[in-house]
Parts: structure tokens; C-alpha cells; sequence
């Protein structure tokens, strides 16, 4: 009996409790009513956050249990009036209500609790990962991103390698040629902006994906036209795609790290982009040489064996498409969209990958709940039945547009103002002085080479050849004031060669190639000109008596050398292989001596190095001092790509990567061009503008915070 009065008198005070709550939600829902009558949009973004004071279902049912009596039995008394339940109401009331709160909320709030939870998940993230161990997932992912590298490493040498067999190809002049340099480096600017800023709303995995397969295309495409314009337009939109690799990759890879490895492991990834400079330079030794590898159609389609190089060097990037569809999102970047479930199963993915490496299949991952920061994306998502299919695109892009280009600003805010400022001068000055010498060096080395090939010039006074038959190379030779009658050029080669004053009488000319070869002042009677290349330019001010040009050579028959000089390819090859040390150098000491002291001490040896190239007076000294200042420099490139991934938070992580890898684009092209126009006039200038930019880089950098020891925001 006395238990039955208990239930009563417990029930009456529920009952009283349920009318008291019942009328706080009729106040709320007056304050807060729509039409509809929907209170669901206010749910918690959240869904898997808990407060540490609720019990769990389970717990629930074991009180239960206790009691002696099952609860499907019992019936509240304020059911059958129409009363909620009052543990309905105040679990409703704590699920809504904060969610209407949020509407009106100023955004400021928001944002601060934003911030509030992504330090939160950091170390939590960091904690994470070190659970899941560092094994064979990130090995894995290791080499399928350094595919993606080296298709960046190789793009870059690609042009310089086929220009002097594709001018042959296409007539292109030496303001095409530049033209066709610097294309390339204007689609990775604009690429690494666009696709960096795109990773950080999209996706890391979606947006290299995409990248990577606009590269893959637009390189093939590249090696089958023959235009000049859609040539130059193949490679532009092919710089474009791969310009997405370098932000998307080092963000990306650094994900899936450890405070303790991600120096270490970013250092070790940059290697592929000195991998991909070696596989360019020996696959254009081994290929282009090679003339017979290739076909023609008819005169106008020519498939020559600069082309099949250009097909080789698009591998790395297709190997790399292909293996991402193998790998899972960055789980991090999942995280900080609210997609709690996709980055829980990943992680738990990379932890399994790894303890059955390490022969530990047993182990759990104790992992049950993982932090999502508050959403406040003012994303729209457009149904598919609302609008045209146009509107709904315009919406979408513009609606991204926006996101990516307030990311662009708030690496400019307040906050991260002065760390971008910095960043953007040393990655300018370090591109600038870079980019410019790398240039520079072969340009001295050919210069060099052209003295000396001048130096032996032969030079013949008042010759007189009468019935001769010329049918060898006549190269490097000036004739002045001679006399050829009755004489034969057949299936010859003239190759630097001038003739000034000269008289040519009764002569024949037939399949003749004439390379930097000019005829100044002479006089030329009765003689015939057969399927040559002996056009109109290349004779000045000459006089023709009863001459006869037939059949002249079609298509484009530039004046280039013939044979490759393979010393363009070996000069790239040891300055890519140089690095090598460098790179291990940096990979170990990374994380020991910090990133700060690392670009620092890399920029200032590297400006010492600069001064050296004042004794640079022959090919191999040439050589061998591009070897030095590329391997005393890679460590700050390599301290450059981590502290910038460490700096920036992961919602702005790959847009500040892209921002200033843009920034060091415009560095390569401006470097390029200065220090290209002072060859053979001056060492002097390119060698105090690259030792300036340096230190000044270098000093610089001093003034950026350390981040060897703190977690990814």
C-alpha cells in the first residue's frame, strides 16, 4: 500500500512538472512560430555531440531493470490528455533549442565557437593519429601523391626539352618560343589559386582528381596538334590542371601525419619533384635524339619523336589518377564539414591498414566519438526540382565562388595578416632567384658554347672552285670576294654559313638545307635552285640573272640545328640529381632544428653560393656551380612547403598554399625574363639580384613563428 501512495504521489508530481514544461514550449513556440509548425530545421548540426551528463540509452534500460517492471507496461497518466511526457519535452527542449537560438545569434558568436571547436578537434585529431600509428596507409598514399608531384616536376621541364625539335614542327619564331615558356607557367598561377581554394570547400581527393585528369588530357591532346595556337592552348590548360598538385598534395599528405613525423615525411614527398625533373631529362635523351620514332602523313600531319616524349611525360600523372581512386578523403577535411561518419570509418580504416601491418590485427580502435566544429557554411543547396538546370548551375558556382574568394581575404585578416605578408615575399624572392639562375645557367652554358664554336670560324679571301660537286656540310665559314662556276651543291648542308661578295655562275643547287646560312651581295647567273630551302630572306641584296627556283622545300623549315646537344638534357639531369643530399639533409633535420632556422640558414648559403658564378668561365664550371646552388637551396623550398601547411588552418589550408604558389609562379616568370636579357652581356646583375632577393628572403623569414611543435588547426 505504501508503495502504490508513492507511485501516486510520484505521478501527481510528474504530472504537475509536465504542465509547467508544456507551458515554457506553448511560450517558446509563440516566440519561435513558423508556418509550417516545423520545429526539425533546428536540429543540432552536431548530431553525434553529447553532453557529458546524459545517460546513454543503455544505462536507461539497466535502471529500468532494476525496478522490476518493464516499461512497455507502464502508462503515463497524462497520455490519453494529450500531455507530453516530460522527459519528451526537456529532451526536445535541449535539442531545439539551442538551434533556434543559433538563428539569431550574431555571427561573431558563431564564428568564436567555430574556433573554440576546431582547437578542440585539433588535439583531439592529434591524438588520433597517433593511435592510428604512421605504417603502411601513409606509405601508400606517400607514393601515390608523389606520382602527383613528380607530374608537377615534369611539366615544368617538358617545354624546354622539346622546343628546339618543335620549332622544326610548328615555325616558331623566338618570340614564340618564349611565348610558349611562359604559357605554361601562367596556367600553374592561375591553376594553384583556383584549385587550392577549391580543395578547401570541395574536397582534397575530388579537386586533385579533377586536376590530374585536365593535366592527363590536355598533354596528350598537346602532343598530336600540329597549329602553333591550339598547341600553346593544350599546354596552357594542361599548366592549369597541374597547378592544382603542389597546394592540393603537401595539404592533403600532411592530414593524415603526426606532429612528430609530418616535418620528416613532407621533406621525403618533395623528393619526387627532383624525381620527376630526372625522369624528364632521361626520357628526352633517350627519345627525342630518336627522329625515326614517329610517322608522317602527306606533308602537313608529322608525328615526330619530340611528340612520343611529350606522351611519355604525361605517365606519372595518368599512375597517380589512377591510384586515387583507391584512396579514401582526407578524413580532417571531412571533419571540418560536419561529415562525422565518412571521417570516422576512414580513420578507422588507416588504424586497421596499419596494426595488421605491423602484425597486430587484434587491436581496437578505442575511437567512439570525434569533434565537428559548429556549421555556419551559408551554402545553398539547390533541389533538383527548383529552377533550370542553368539556374541551379549559376547558383552553385557563384555560391562557391564566394566561399573560395572569402578564404582568399581571411588569409589577409588580422590574424594571419603579417605571417602571409612574410610568406608571400620569401616564396617570391626564393622563386625569383630560383627560377631565374635555373635558366640562366643553361643560357651561359650555350653562350659559352657559341664563342668557342665562333672562335673556330674559317674564313676563305678570293677563292675560285670551278666544276666541283659539293656534297658534304659546309659549316661555320665566311667566303668574301670569291668566284663558284660550273659547280654542284647536292644533298648538302650549309650550317652557319656566309657569303659576301660572291659570285655564283652556271651553278646547281638541288635537296639543299641551309641553316643560319645568308648570301649578302652577290650575284648569281643562270643557275638553278631544286627542292632547297634557299628562300627569298636568306638572300641580300643579291642580283639574279636567268635564275630558276623550282620545287622549293614545303612546310616549315626553320633554321635550328640538327642534332639535339645533349648537353642541355645532362645539365638537367645533374641539376635535378643535385638535390638529392639537400633533400635527405632537410628530411632528417627538419624536425630537429625547426622549419625558421631551416629556410634561413638554406637562403643565406645559397646567396653565398651566388657570388661563386663569377668564376664561372667554362661549361663544366657552369655545371658544377648550378649543382651547388640548386643543392644548397633545396632545403628552404622543402622548409617553405611545410611551414606554409602548418601555419594555416585546414579550412584555409590549401588556399593559402595557392595564393602563394601563385605568388612564386609570377617570381619564376619575372626571373626568367631578367635574367635571360643580360646573357652574354653582363654576370654582374643576375648575380647581385639573385644574392639580394636571397638574403633579404632569407632575413626575412627569421621573423615567422616556429611550428614544429604545434598541432594542425
Amino acid at each position: 500500500m505504501l508503495r502504490m501512495d508513492d507511485r501516486y504521489r510520484n505521478n501527481a508530481n510528474l504530472y504537475q512538472g509536465a504542465k509547467d514544461i508544456a507551458r515554457e514550449v506553448n511560450q517558446v513556440s509563440d516566440d519561435y512560430r513558423y508556418q509550417d509548425g516545423n520545429y526539425e530545421r533546428y536540429a543540432p548540426s552536431d548530431v553525434y555531440h553529447h553532453d557529458g551528463n546524459e545517460p546513454t540509452q543503455e544505462e536507461d534500460a539497466q535502471s529500468d531493470a532494476t525496478e522490476g517492471h518493464d516499461e512497455d507496461d507502464e502508462v503515463y497518466e497524462g497520455e490519453y490528455q494529450g500531455i507530453p511526457h516530460p522527459d519528451d519535452i526537456k529532451g526536445k527542449q535541449k535539442k531545439k533549442a539551442p538551434a533556434m537560438a543559433d538563428e539569431f545569434r550574431d555571427k561573431a558568436e558563431l564564428i568564436a565557437e567555430r574556433m573554440e571547436d576546431e582547437e578542440q578537434l585539433a588535439h583531439q585529431y592529434e591524438n588520433i593519429i597517433e593511435e592510428c600509428g604512421h605504417g603502411r596507409f601513409q606509405w601508400t598514399l606517400f607514393f601515390v601523391l608523389g606520382l602527383a608531384l613528380m607530374a608537377d616536376g615534369v611539366e615544368v621541364f617538358v617545354v624546354g626539352f622539346v622546343l628546339p625539335s618543335a620549332e622544326k614542327d610548328m615555325c616558331l619564331s623566338s618570340s614564340n618560343k618564349g611565348m610558349l615558356g611562359l604559357i605554361v607557367y601562367l596556367g600553374m598561377m592561375v591553376g594553384t589559386v583556383i584549385w587550392g581554394g577549391l580543395a578547401d570547400k570541395l574536397g582534397r581527393r575530388k579537386c586533385l582528381i579533377i586536376s590530374l585528369t585536365i593535366n592527363a588530357a590536355f598533354a596528350f591532346l598537346s602532343s598530336f596538334v600540329q597549329g602553333y595556337g591550339f598547341f600553346l592552348f593544350c599546354r596552357l590548360i594542361s599548366g592549369f590542371g597541374i597547378g592544382g598538385s603542389l597546394p592540393i598534395v603537401f595539404a592533403y599528405f600532411s592530414e593524415f601525419l603526426s606532429r612528430e613525423k609530418r616535418g620528416e615525411h613532407l621533406s621525403w614527398l618533395c623528393m619526387f619533384w627532383m624525381i620527376g625533373g630526372i625522369y624528364a631529362s632521361a626520357m628526352a635523351w633517350s627519345i627525342i635524339p630518336h627522329y625515326g620514332w614517329g610517322f608522317s602523313m602527306g606533308t602537313r600531319y608529322h608525328f615526330h619523336s619530340w611528340r612520343v616524349f611529350v606522351i611519355v611525360c604525361a605517365l606519372p600523372c595518368i599512375s597517380s589518377l589512377v591510384a586515387l581512386k583507391f584512396m579514401p578523403e582526407s578524413p580532417r577535411f571531412l571533419l571540418e564539414i560536419g561529415k562525422h561518419d565518412e571521417a570516422w570509418m576512414i580513420l578507422k580504416q588507416v588504424h586497421d591498414t596499419n596494426m595488421r601491418a605491423k602484425g597486430e590485427p587484434e587491436r581496437v580502435f578505442t575511437v567512439a566519438h570525434i569533434k565537428t566544429p559548429k556549421q555556419i557554411d551559408e551554402f545553398i543547396e539547390i533541389q533538383s526540382s527548383t529552377g533550370t538546370w542553368y539556374q541551379r548551375w549559376l547558383v552553385r558556382f557563384t555560391t562557391t565562388f564566394k566561399q573560395v574568394w572569402d578564404n582568399l581575404l581571411y588569409c589577409l585578416t588580422a590574424q594571419y595578416r603579417m605571417n602571409t605578408l612574410i610568406l608571400a615575399v620569401v616564396w617570391f624572392s626564393m622563386a625569383f632567384s630560383y627560377y631565374g639562375l635555373t635558366v640562366w645557367f643553361p643560357d651561359m652554358i650555350r653562350y659559352l658554347q657559341n664563342e668557342e664554336y665562333e672562335s673556330r670560324l674559317k674564313i676563305f679571301e678570293r677563292e675560285h672552285i670551278d666544276h666541283f660537286t659539293f656534297n658534304f656540310t659546309v659549316e661555320n665559314q665566311i667566303h668574301r670576294n670569291g668566284a663558284f662556276v660550273n659547280d654542284k651543291f647536292t644533298k648538302m648542308k650549309f650550317k652557319y654559313v656566309t657569303f659576301e661578295d660572291v659570285l655564283f655562275e652556271e651553278c646547281y643547287f638541288e635537296d639543299v638545307t641551309a641553316i643560319e646560312t645568308f648570301f649578302k651581295n652577290c650575284t648569281i647567273i643562270s643557275t638553278v635552285f631544286y627542292n632547297t630551302d634557299l628562300y627569298e630572306h636568306k638572300f641580300i641584296e643579291c642580283r639574279f640573272i636567268n635564275c630558276t627556283f623550282l620545287d622549293q622545300k614545303e612546310g616549315c623549315h626553320l633554321d635550328f640545328e640538327q642534332e639535339n646537344d645533349f648537353l642541355i638534357y645532362l645539365v638537367s639531369f645533374l641539376g635535378s640529381l643535385s638535390v638529392l643530399p639537400g633533400n635527405i639533409i632537410s628530411a632528417l633535420l627538419m624536425d630537429k632544428i625547426g622549419r625558421i632556422k631551416m629556410i634561413g640558414g638554406s637562403m643565406l648559403i645559397s646567396a653565398v653560393c651566388c657570388f661563386f658564378l663569377f668564376f664561372g668561365n667554362s661549361e663544366s664550371a657552369m655545371i658544377g656551380l648550378q649543382c651547388l646552388f640548386c643543392g644548397t637551396s633545396i632545403a628552404a623550398w622543402n622548409a617553405l612547403d611545410v611551414i606554409t601547411v602548418e601555419l594555416y588552418p585546414t579550412s584555409k589550408r590549401s588556399t593559402a598554399f595557392g595564393i602563394l604558389n601563385g605568388l612564386c609562379k609570377v617570381g619564376a616568370i619575372l626571373g626568367n625574363s631578367i635574367f635571360a636579357s643580360f646573357v652574354g652581356i653582363t654576370k654582374v646583375v643576375p648575380i647581385l639580384l639573385a644574392s639580394s632577393a636571397l638574403v633579404a628572403g632569407g632575413l626575412l623569414a627569421l621573423r615567422l613563428p616556429e611550428t614544429r611543435e604545434q598541432v594542425l588547426m
